[in-house]
């Protein structure tokens, strides 16, 4: 009898803190399940006992089990009530989501290349100094090389600082001709600030056959400003100097909002600044084993996060990795 005092007061414990569905079958099952259900285990041991305590037990125990299934039950409909779902309440419509700004652009940036005849590649993140510095012609001492621009890893390797590199990765797979795009993020030691982020986005491409010349470059120049700008959009060419190309060039596109009168977006200069290109330097080619004297190429790169910036007119460019609903919604439908 002490035993069936010590089960009722178990039990009497365990439902006064189970909460919800789940918790009160796990106290029936403790207690009247069929393979470890303690007043389960107690009935079966009854044979056990002498003829007049088995009478007096078993109708004990008979009495505590009803108690046990009552008091579940009383406490079962409420819980049950409570996680029951009402299939014919309205549905709580879910917001679709809105593509990323950097996502659209870098969408129309490879669509206007591939209808150029161009392949899209692509590359590690996680670089060697060889196709990040060397094989592009930047010197061991050059600044971009310092550990306040560039992010080393364990090991020798880094994080790449432009998408460049995958452009020796296909130099190195691919005999000319080749018309390629890279785009992806790259690293570099930037403070973050309203126009600097230390992980950002880029587009590089690259373009090697025979005859290729400025011109080339900058009727490619010319397609993709338009395409993204509108067709009144012209392409300047300036004088600039990169270690990868010669004669290189920074290349800038007539301001679409202003017509090039001058305007607050391309600060009163009626031009907004894109990114840099050139011819590549024969150096380049002669790292992937090309025929420098035969071939020729020009390459181009430029960000997709100042692209953003500047066609959806955005003064921030934190706002683009601070994955804000309230600021990623206003881009629903956007193209």
């Amino acid at each position: 009898m002490s035993d069936l005092e010590e089960i009722r007061r178990d039990f009497a414990e365990r439902l006064s803190l189970a909460r919800g569905a789940a918790a009160l079958q796990e106290v029936r099952h403790d207690f009247l399940g069929r393979n470890r259900g303690r007043l389960t285990a107690f009935l079966r041991a009854l044979k056990d006992l002498p003829e007049a305590e088995r009478r007096t037990a078993g109708a004990e125990a008979n009495r505590l089990k009803v108690e046990i299934e009552q008091a579940l039950a009383a406490a079962e409909d409420p819980a049950a009530e409570s996680e029951r779902i009402d299939v014919t309440l309205p549905g709580v419509a879910i917001q679709p989501g809105a593509v990323h700004p950097l996502t659209l652009v870098r969408r129309q940036i490879e669509e206007i290349f591939l209808e150029m005849g161009y392949v899209v590649e692509d590359g590690p993140e996680a670089e060697s100094d060889y196709n990040n510095f060397t094989a592009l012609n930047i010197p061991p001492d050059h600044p971009a090389r310092d550990m306040q621009d560039t992010f080393y890893l364990e090991g020798g390797g880094l994080l790449r600082t432009h998408t460049s590199p995958t452009q020796i990765r296909t130099m190195l797979k691919t005999k000319p001709p080749l018309k390629i795009i890279c785009p992806g993020r790259a690293f570099r030691r930037d403070t973050p600030d309203a126009t600097h982020s230390p992980v950002f986005h880029q587009v590089e491409g690259l373009a090697v056959g025979d005859g290729i010349g400025l011109a080339d470059l900058k009727g490619t120049l010319l397609v993709m400003g338009r395409s993204l700008f509108g067709q009144r959009v012209q392409v300047r060419l300036a004088p600039s100097y990169f270690p990868f190309v010669e004669p290189g060039a920074e290349f800038s596109v007539s301001c679409f909002i202003c017509g090039g009168t001058g305007c607050r977006t391309c600060k009163r200069s009626g031009w907004i600044e894109m990114g840099g290109a050139g011819m590549v330097h024969p150096a380049v080619f002669e790292k992937v084993g090309y025929d420098a004297e035969r071939y020729t190429g020009f390459a181009f790169g430029f960000g997709i996060d100042r692209l953003a910036m500047v066609k959806y007119g955005i003064d921030d460019i934190r706002l683009l990795f601070d994955n804000d609903l309230r600021f990623l919604d206003q881009f629903r439908g956007a193209s």
